[in-house]
């Protein structure tokens, strides 16, 4: 890919090497940098943890954030509520006609 481009992701205190499209550094760079302040609060909150309990803890809340904005994004109990109240609606309809 000729829009490639390598970069070094710090998480945690390692390094990652990542191969990545030259559209995606900002988003990688940011999203590191998300895990790095979230592992930074929970050092601070319990310092006498495993730097792997916060990694966990940390992909364990995003995981829960994600699975809330696809339970947000899913559309179809709308369009099922749609359907049924269009059905109603042809309905009435039909019977006024």
């Amino acid at each position: 890919m000729a829009d490639e481009l390598s970069i070094n992701i710090n998480i945690n205190g390692r390094i990652y090497p990542l191969r990545i499209d030259r559209k995606q550094e900002e988003k990688c760079r940011k999203a590191a940098k998300m895990i790095n302040d979230i592992v930074l609060e929970y050092k601070k909150k319990y310092a006498n943890q495993d730097a792997q309990d916060f990694l966990a803890m940390t992909a364990f809340q995003f995981v829960l954030k994600n699975l809330e904005m696809e339970q947000l994004a899913d559309e179809s109990p709308i369009i099922e509520e749609l359907k049924l109240l269009d059905e109603h609606l042809n309905d009435y309809l039909s019977l006024n006609e």
